[in-house]
């Protein structure tokens, strides 16, 4: 079946799923143009595809890639160019959902590394040479974050721009190809994203659109995210690769499912309950959490959701007792900083919760927001673009939310916090 065919079946299945799924809450925008990444045909079947790298530890790199054909899973590293002396191997795999059957996605972790350095590397034996930067291990740190990705030309807009600012690691708050059960825009989306996730480590986490469930067809939730994306879940003790933790430059990062059990008895829950009772705010003075569904949200769109109101009965005040500094979501198409907030009101001691879920999805903005503004909304906006987060010391961060709703990176939002691990009254 020719591309274009599967492209408008994909589009079709889709306005049956929002209208089941969102009992049409309210009127999208028309979708935006898709910006597909083909494959080359010609390419070598062992060519590396769909490059991405994550952090794996302290020191550590998982660098992931895709051939058409079984090849070994090793990885030529070094910190001269045309100079690989290190190397390591690991493993690959496969999946099949439906009638697709994935290419070989190997796996390899690298290290000891050292911070803040350039490596370059090699994916097999033979191919292209690839470099990245090392997150530092003291502040300043800057973090790039962004939600609901998708693959359009607002996401290609949004990667532009982010590309040009000097970040050192990229937090993804879910929602990242929209395959959507179409599982070769997997593909696509690795391949729109590799020139940047090659370079930087990218930490992800699940939406709704990456579930992929089919009652019957496919049981199996996310078995495309997690063959791709494999992010640090064994190295934070959890048993899962839907909720995770890392600590990065005195950042300690924590990563839950939305869609995935959250209640008391969860295994996520008392992984929370424990990773969260290990941090040292001494060695890591800033805690940020990143999720999905938001737990506070004036846009009228998603109201009322079990993801959102069932996890924030369920986890907020472990949040809140924890003194979280932030918590990012996504899945709103808009922008949206909230005060620092605890079970609905302004509290000091509370998080600062934003909504990023503006990053290209094909779905559109959610353009309509509930009026009056509550007061604990300070800022909101339905434009495609994506933040910056720029932790200066242990005591200051500054983030600034950067709007791309013409074609241009431009900084409209900004605030800066302080860590709560140094505020007197919140300890």
């Amino acid at each position: 079946m020719a591309v274009r065919t599967w492209f408008s079946l994909l589009a079709l299945a889709m306005v049956a799923v929002q209208l089941i799924g969102t009992g049409m809450a309210y009127e999208r925008p028309p979708a935006r143009k898709m910006y597909i990444v083909l494959d080359d045909e010609d390419q070598d079947p062992t060519h590396p595809d769909q490059v991405h790298i994550s952090m794996a530890g302290a020191d550590k790199m998982r660098i992931t890639w895709m051939t058409k054909d079984e090849t070994p899973a090793e990885v030529h590293y070094g910190t001269a160019q045309g100079e690989l002396a290190s190397s390591a191997t690991g493993s690959t795999r496969s999946y099949k959902y439906a009638m697709y059957t994935s290419g070989t996605i190997h796996d390899v972790v690298i290290g000891p590394l050292n911070a803040n350095t350039v490596y370059y590397y090699r994916c097999g034996s033979s191919g292209p040479e690839f470099s990245f930067k090392t997150p530092p291990s003291q502040f300043p740190i800057r973090i790039a974050v962004a939600g609901d990705f998708g693959q359009t030309e607002w996401t290609k807009s949004t990667l532009d721009h982010i590309s040009k600012s000097n970040y050192d690691l990229l937090l993804l708050a879910g929602d990242l190809s929209y395959a959507d059960f179409y599982q070769p825009l997997w593909d696509s989306f690795g391949r729109l994203v590799e020139p940047l996730a090659s370079q930087r480590p990218w930490m992800t986490t699940t939406g709704n659109h990456d579930v992929e469930k089919i009652i019957v067809v496919h049981p199996e939730k996310f078995t495309s995210y997690n063959a791709r994306w494999h992010m640090p879940f064994e190295e934070s003790g959890s048993t899962s690769n839907l909720y995770y933790s890392f600590e990065v430059a005195g950042v300690h990062v924590v990563a839950l499912g939305s869609y995935t059990d959250f209640g008391s008895d969860s295994d996520q829950y008392k992984w929370l309950q424990a990773d969260l009772g290990k941090v040292d705010r001494k060695r890591t003075p800033w805690l940020v959490v990143m999720l999905h569904a938001p737990w506070y949200n004036s846009n009228s769109a998603h109201q009322g959701e079990e993801e959102s109101d069932g996890m924030r009965e369920s986890m907020e005040e472990m949040l809140y007792k924890a003194r979280v500094d932030v918590v990012f979501a996504g899945h709103v198409h808009a922008y949206e900083r909230f005060d620092r907030v605890y079970q609905g009101k302004t509290d000091k001691c509370g998080p600062v919760y934003i909504t990023i879920g503006d990053g290209g999805n094909r779905e559109g903005l959610a353009t309509k927001y509930n009026n009056p503004k509550p007061d604990i909304s300070l800022f909101r906006e339905a434009s495609f673009g994506h933040g910056q987060l720029n932790v200066v010391d242990g005591n200051t961060m500054e983030w600034t939310w950067h709007r791309n709703d013409d074609n241009q990176s431009v900084a409209a939002d900004s605030v800066t916090l302080k860590s709560l691990a140094t505020e007197p009254d919140c300890n």
